[in-house]
């Protein structure tokens, strides 16, 4: 017997990393297909950094221009008693309070939250009728959708838009084998939108609904729904909305006021708003008057700190810095699909179907306020988020951006052969 026949097989680093490969999941990635190899780039084995990147940049821009918006606010009388810094203290406050949150949500499984999806969806029905009652829902010019809590407000429809898109994720994947079947899959989650808007309907916040109600379809969509399904339903939501503006008197003066905001009836009513963001995008130019010399800000452009916010940017930075920030939207939009669609692909559906639903959230309620504000759309209560002042909308944006992240470290741990 030789000696070579004592010794144990040797075994290549080339060969094993070669079997190692055939016994991995291959997932595919921007084209390419990966497993858990010592060649995997680091975007697929670590956290999206640039994701978060774009985050941190808008909520970044989004203090400098609160305070931009807001510090000559104390100059009127309605808030004379607050200092110069009030509403940035208060927006950093909710960003820390936000971040905080969003580090416990990131350690939440994606499937405790299927779990808890129709508890969460109860939950939020109960603080929306909560809201409506006297003297425990805080009215503020003539809608009631706050609720006080000790020195901060929360508003229940900003957390109906995300328990709503839980619930209905859930409901899909539950639904599936019934999917093409209008009065077993559609209707019973049909009822249950029903049942949101109407309790929105009465703070009023026509906005959230709408968001809520889009929200609520894409998932029917994204989950299969029978086409013809669809746009059915679809039709009915166009002609409901309709029909909620026609019988609304002041709903159909937005309307008209935004068709003609300049025109003498409207300039100093319903189209007040309007036009004075249309005149500060105007004065903005190509390149902007520069930061802090915005003039329509003071004291001109009614809520320009919170829903008009990106009129003063138009009049601060320009067309540039819309489109800057238009951008940043439309690719937080896109990759938060990517990591949906990628979920999906590793047959997750109930966190791919959040995550895209997260993503179109996102991306619809920054097209409505970015066409209000450019005219293109009647005036809606929606900011812009990440960026316009409001705790609430701040903190469940940055919730959302948290459970997306979570759906895409499970990808990634499926990704590396591991186990969720």
């Amino acid at each position: 017997m030789s000696l070579l026949a004592l010794l144990p097989p040797f075994r290549s680093g080339a060969g094993a990393r070669r079997r190692a490969r055939e016994t991995e999941l291959p997932v595919h990635v921007g084209g390419a297909i990966y497993g858990a190899t010592a060649n995997t780039p680091a975007r697929v084995l670590g956290f999206d950094q640039a994701l978060i990147g774009v985050c941190i940049a808008l909520l970044s821009f989004g203090i400098v221009m609160v305070y931009s918006a807001s510090i000559a606010m104390p100059e009127s009388p309605r808030f004379a008693q607050f200092p110069p810094t009030y509403f940035l203290l208060r927006h950093v406050l909710w960003i820390g309070i936000s971040l905080v949150v969003a580090l416990a949500v990131f350690q939440v499984r994606m499937d405790w939250w299927q779990r808890v999806a129709r508890a969460m969806f109860v939950l939020s029905l109960v603080l929306l009728a909560i809201v409506l009652i006297p003297h425990v829902g805080t009215m503020v010019n003539g809608s009631r959708r706050w609720l006080g809590l000790g020195p901060l407000r929360v508003q229940p429809s900003e957390i109906a838009k995300l328990t709503v898109l839980l619930y209905a994720s859930d409901y899909m994947v539950r639904k599936m084998d019934v999917k093409e079947r209008f009065f077993r899959a559609v209707l019973p989650m049909a009822v249950a939108i029903g049942v949101v808007g109407s309790l929105l309907l009465a703070q009023p916040d026509m906005g959230a609904f709408l968001v809520i109600a889009v929200i609520a379809m894409s998932i029917l969509f994204l989950g299969g729904v029978n086409a013809r399904m669809f746009f059915l339903i679809a039709a009915i939501l166009v002609v409901a909305f309709a029909l909620m503006i026609w019988s609304s008197p002041w709903r159909r003066d937005r309307i008209f006021a935004y068709l003609d905001p300049f025109s003498t009836e409207h300039a100093l009513g319903r189209g007040y708003q309007l036009s004075h963001a249309l005149i500060a995008i105007g004065r903005g130019g190509l390149f902007g008057v520069g930061l802090g010399r915005g003039i329509e800000k003071l004291n001109w452009l009614p809520e320009a700190h919170t829903d008009f916010l990106l009129a003063v940017i138009g009049e601060e930075f320009g067309l540039i810095g819309l489109l800057c920030v238009i951008f940043l939207f439309f690719w937080l939009t896109r990759r938060i699909i990517m990591i949906g669609r990628q979920a999906i692909a590793l047959d997750r559906i109930y966190s791919g179907l959040v995550a895209q639903a997260i993503g179109l959230w996102l991306g619809f309620q920054a097209f409505i306020n970015i066409g209000v504000n450019l005219g293109a759309l009647p005036t809606k209560g929606l900011t812009l988020p990440f960026m316009s002042y409001g705790g609430s909308a701040i903190l469940l944006n940055i919730v959302a951006i948290a459970i997306v992240m979570r759906v895409d470290a499970e990808n990634r741990q499926l990704m590396r052969g591991g186990r969720v």
